[in-house]
């Protein structure tokens, strides 16, 4: 069958990425975690499995203060930038339907979690310290990693928001394994979650 365009092609029922798109309607698939849990690289790759636009709040946040993130936090502070990161998710989830990579300290702020809850479906990829440390190790950029011993720091983040994370709609391990595997996983679980709504009548 020869598809045409966007607005004209007949895509079966079983197609996954009709199924997700589909069930998402207006809503956006935001990645939670932490720095290192492989957050806009398993989000670019979803998105693209799935056909829809991704975007990383760090870099909509940088193009809307002109400024790198680690320059915010050493000219304002994490409270002034935590601010402007509760806008810009905000702004981005009207938007949907995409793919939106946060901060790992995005959804901690209450007021960004009511704004997924309402527009989007959360994805907690969840990865265990070892992981963590080899990935964000490898770059200079992690403000947060610079204020003490890196691996305590983690430990502590790993404390303070895994119990919050918890609250995500979807729990997804990120492994040492390739992305695609990851994103596989989420296609598969996202695609059973979309058939079950369209029996129940839930979102």
């Amino acid at each position: 069958m020869i598809r045409a365009g966007w607005k004209k092609q007949v895509v079966p029922p079983e197609d996954g990425q009709y199924v997700i798109r589909t069930w998402l309607g207006r809503r956006s698939i935001v990645m939670i975690g932490l720095m290192g849990c492989g957050k806009s690289s398993v989000g670019r790759r979803l998105a693209a499995a799935i056909s829809v636009p991704f975007i990383d709040a760090d870099d909509a946040i940088e193009e809307a203060a002109h400024m790198t993130i680690p320059e915010i936090f050493a000219a304002h502070g994490e409270a002034y930038f935590r601010n402007g990161e509760r806008r810009v998710i905000a702004r981005l989830l009207a938007a949907g339907p995409q793919v939106v990579a946060t901060g790992g300290g995005a959804y901690m702020d209450a007021g960004t979690r009511a704004n997924i809850r309402a527009s989007g479906y959360s994805i907690w990829l969840k990865a265990e310290m070892p992981v963590l440390m080899r990935r964000v190790m490898k770059r200079d950029n992690r403000p947060l990693l610079k204020t003490g011993n890196p691996e305590a720091i983690m430990r502590n983040l790993m404390e303070q928001r895994y119990p919050v994370y918890a609250d995500a709609d979807l729990t997804i391990e990120s492994r040492d394994v390739a992305h695609e595997v990851v994103v596989a996983d989420i296609v598969s679980a996202l695609t059973t979650r979309a058939a079950g709504s369209s029996t129940t009548g839930d979102p």
